[in-house]
């Protein structure tokens, strides 16, 4: 792959050697981003197959539940940076056992047949995207930006169908949740790359690997569960 679009200030020297750490850093994004994941479904799994499925969704302790990955977020928005590496990596796989937590109740609504499914359609999609984000030789900056405003339409969209329950914007919301998220993997991708070339060499990588895993985690979260609300099917029990 030539890395001539992120290496321009990097001697033909010194390019074989930054062309083995992005793929290590790629790999460790990955690495991080696909540990979460499994957490993620580890907990949701556990908790709802267990007694504490009703004592957690059947009490006010659901808005724990629910809000607990926000608070999570928020520190890693702000304090991770200034962490230690392990304290990021610690921090990451936290939230994403408060995600576990507030997703438990998706084996309560849905079959487990239709959450397999969306989960591995997300995943094929994801890859696909990833893949091409890290291929491509065009600048994605400008569909990235076009895609975060988008973001913030779907966030508005989500508080007024709070209000008017519409099914049908449900389902639109739902179809532009997917294709955002899935839009946003490729961009992300890049710019990972972009951010470990800026900051090549430094000892902020590991930390910018940890950011990274956090940034693709959320596309594929948001867009496993849009996905998961067109396509699922709800348990009848």
């Amino acid at each position: 792959m030539d890395n001539n679009y992120y290496t321009s200030g990097i001697s033909s020297i010194d390019r074989v050697s930054f062309d083995a750490g992005l793929r290590a850093h790629m790999q460790r994004v990955f690495s991080y981003m696909g540990a979460g994941l499994a957490f993620t479904g580890l907990i949701a799994y556990l908790v709802s197959s267990t007694a504490l499925a009703p004592i957690i969704y059947g009490t006010p302790l659901r808005w724990i539940a629910m809000l607990s990955p926000l608070v999570f977020m928020m520190i890693l928005n702000f304090r991770l940076m200034s962490l230690s590496s392990s304290a990021a990596r610690s921090l990451f796989l936290a939230f994403c056992g408060s995600m576990g937590l507030s997703m438990g109740m998706l084996f309560l609504i849905f079959t487990g047949d239709s959450i397999a499914r969306a989960f591995f359609i997300t995943a094929a999609t994801f890859g696909a995207m990833s893949l091409w984000g890290y291929t491509t030789k065009r600048d994605l900056s400008a569909f990235g930006s076009f895609l975060m405003m988008g973001v913030f339409g779907i966030m508005i969209a989500c508080l007024v169908n709070l209000f008017l329950m519409s099914s049908q914007l449900q389902w639109m919301v739902s179809i532009l949740g997917v294709a955002i998220f899935t839009g946003l993997t490729a961009f992300d991708v890049q710019r990972i790359k972009q951010t470990y070339a800026e900051g090549w060499g430094a000892e902020t990588n590991d930390k910018l690997a940890v950011i990274g895993a956090l940034q693709l985690y959320m596309n594929f979260i948001n867009a496993f569960q849009f996905l998961l609300e067109l396509t699922g099917t709800m348990r009848r029990d």
